[in-house]
């Protein structure tokens, strides 16, 4: 009995010692994985609070609430099975997939940067894509357009992910896959979630009534709070339109070369290379602004010829099928 009883804790012993060793594999695994992801992990973060600009204060993190619980729908109940079985039926599908995703963020990009430059032109092209829309219509497609948008750069950071952990079985690259993936939107959301109520926590820091040197402190704090954080969302919001477009390049180029048309991904090298050897005291930061800005350049290219085929084929054949299938005009909803 007690010899039994030994033999089962060497048993529970060794089992707890393998558990461990997963454990600790599983760990290094989505560490190095979310250390390549950190650029979208950036671009993800960055483009997510300009969906909350504009609302009521009181919606604004029920938004990111939503978008955040969008987000972990893709990753884990959509992205990962789908990477997982793309990854051992159809491993040529990814590329296309990725190169897809990454047209839409060069789409979206560059729409930003047309609105930005003719307002006008751009507000008749939403209009005619969107239709009019109240507070209640205006915040869905928000939410929906956030939720499509971080759709793609979710696919970015699973196959990246994917990627860093060729030598595990099935389901070491699921459990790798599930923590980065859930890890990644605690931290996106969590820190857009502080971003966009910063300024009501400035709000409340600026109306400290102690008289003590504290006080002051806080006081000033808030101050700062109110007065930097809409120069700061504006700035985010130039960073993600720039991070949709630099992306989406990327994803473009890199796929291109993946096709045997590396020409545009070697020039974009080359440049950056010989950019960082001209400042060898920032050569990293250097190279990685020219590549940077090379993909933007592709992306740019590219989502300005998608804008009229959306305006003037997608969006009519969109509505027209809208109208086959019994859905209101877009006119009729007005």
């Amino acid at each position: 009995m007690s010899v039994g009883l030994i033999a089962l804790l060497d048993d529970v012993a060794a089992l707890a010692k393998v558990a461990a060793a997963s454990l600790d594999d599983v760990a290094g695994q989505a560490a190095k994985a979310g250390a390549k992801a950190a650029g979208v992990v950036i671009d993800d973060a960055a483009v997510t609070p300009r969906y909350v600009v504009g609302f009521a204060a009181d919606r604004e993190l029920p938004i990111v609430a939503r978008i955040a619980v969008g987000s972990l729908k893709n990753k884990l109940l959509i992205l990962l099975p789908a990477a997982l079985a793309l990854s051992f039926f159809a491993p040529w599908s990814i590329t296309p997939l990725l190169m897809l995703g990454g047209a839409f963020l060069c789409y979206e990009g560059t729409e930003k940067v047309y609105e930005a430059l003719f307002p006008h032109k751009a507000h008749a092209h939403e209009a005619a894509i969107a239709g009019g829309a109240d507070a209640k219509t205006l915040e869905e497609q928000k939410i929906a357009g956030a939720i499509k948008t971080d759709f793609i750069l979710s696919a970015e950071i699973m196959a990246i992910t994917l990627a860093a952990a060729p030598d595990g079985g099935f389901w070491m690259k699921a459990i790798v896959l599930a923590v980065v993936g859930l890890g990644i939107t605690v931290a996106v959301y969590g820190v857009v979630a502080l971003i966009v109520k910063a300024d009501d926590a400035g709000v409340a820091l600026a109306k400290t009534g102690s008289a003590s040197a504290f006080g002051s402190i806080a006081r000033g704090v808030g101050r700062g709070l109110v007065v930097g954080m809409p120069v700061l969302l504006k700035l985010l919001a130039i960073v993600g339109t720039a991070a949709m477009v630099w992306v989406g390049g990327g994803i473009i180029v890199h796929g291109l070369a993946q096709y045997g048309l590396p020409a545009i991904e070697h020039a974009i090298h080359a440049v950056a290379v010989g950019a960082a050897h001209a400042v060898p005291a920032a050569s990293g930061a250097v190279e990685w602004i020219v590549t940077a800005a090379g993909s933007g350049v592709v992306g740019l290219a590219l989502g300005a010829a998608i804008i009229p085929l959306v305006g003037f084929v997608l969006a009519p054949a969109a509505a027209g099928l809208r109208g086959l299938f019994g859905g209101k005009p877009a006119q009729a909803e007005r």
